[in-house]
């Protein structure tokens, strides 16, 4: 499998500008490929926090200039801009993300398309046009990037690796996240490693305690409820446990299923989104509880979920101008 070269550009309002985010986008963007070059725009002082993720990533910024009502516009067009000289000049790159879901980027991603340039769109459903989303080779929700951030399940200290300083409760939930998100059967042990290595470029097995790589592998997957390791054809591989192992017996009924909603939504609340799109949260719920179904739970369809939902002054459910449903968290 061929290593994607990106060129990333950043929509700061889009993305919330929270540092978390930042390096949850850029951690999706490194598991498909390297990042060669990287922008942000509508840069202020307010978002200061995020330099040292900047600055680690490469990025370069262009400031947020206020002058008259279109400061908005002049941003996006810079943006456009700066997206197509580097689809002109730089041939190494062959992919782009767009942190945006902004319509007007439609002829951008149709040029570069036709270029023969592969598209990633991330945005928030709040405020992504279905005909962006649509448009680009691959599309991402931000939603979709917190839900899969697990709050832990052990201290710290006691997942330090013996023999080594590596944090083996991050490496964990890391592997994690690129089996989940490369979303196949199978990948091989050294596609992992080398994701790896793209996302932490210090990274070693020997950090962990571990001679092989096969072998910290071997401890990943003992301390996971979604990684499994095999060997197959003298190839070391790495997958996705099934959804009974994975889910860990749990299940939602009549009288559990509510706490779990609002810790959920709490969840999203926390990492600053204020509204979600539906199928969004009923994703992040099938996240924790791989057999969840409405019907266990006392109801038909998940739109009885919601109104009882906006029944309990969770959330209310609004329609934005397109018509799509949206939730907003109370």
């Amino acid at each position: 499998m061929g290593t994607s070269n990106f060129a990333v550009f950043v929509d700061l309002e889009n993305a919330g500008g929270k540092e978390e985010m930042l390096l949850s986008i850029i951690e999706r963007v490194k598991i498909r490929g390297d990042i060669l070059l990287g922008k942000v725009y509508g840069w202020t002082d307010r978002y200061s926090e995020l330099k040292r993720v900047l600055l680690s990533n490469t990025f370069s910024v262009v400031p947020s200039l206020r002058y008259g009502k279109n400061q908005k516009n002049s941003l996006d067009i810079q943006l456009v801009i700066d997206a197509l000289e580097v689809a002109y000049t730089n041939p190494l790159i062959d992919s782009f993300c767009i942190v945006s879901g902004d319509s007007d980027y439609m002829p951008l991603v149709g040029k570069l398309k036709s270029m023969g340039k592969m598209v990633l769109g991330i945005s928030r459903s709040e405020v992504a046009s279905s005909i962006f989303i649509k448009a680009c080779n691959e599309f991402i929700f931000l939603e979709s990037v917190a839900a899969q951030k697990k709050p832990a399940k052990r201290s710290r200290n006691s997942e330090r690796s013996e023999g080594g300083d590596g944090d083996m409760e991050e490496l964990v939930s890391l592997v994690e996240t690129i089996v989940r998100d490369r979303d196949e059967d199978k990948i091989y042990a050294s596609e992992i490693k080398d994701t790896l290595t793209r996302l932490r470029p210090d990274f070693n097995e020997r950090n962990y305690g571990c001679s092989t790589f096969g072998k910290l592998m071997a401890q990943v997957a003992k301390r996971s409820d979604v990684v499994r390791v095999w060997t197959e054809d003298s190839s070391l591989m790495v997958g996705i446990a099934s959804a009974e192992v994975e889910g860990g017996g749990q299940q939602l009924n009549k009288s559990n299923w509510l706490p779990a909603f609002r810790q959920c939504l709490q969840r999203f609340k926390d990492d600053g989104f204020e509204r979600i799109n539906p199928s969004i949260l009923k994703a992040a719920i099938q996240a924790d509880y791989p057999d969840f179904d409405e019907k266990q739970a006392g109801f038909k369809r998940f739109s009885d979920i919601m109104k009882q939902l906006e029944k309990e002054g969770l959330l209310i459910v609004e329609m934005d101008e397109q018509r799509t449903m949206l939730l907003k968290i109370c």
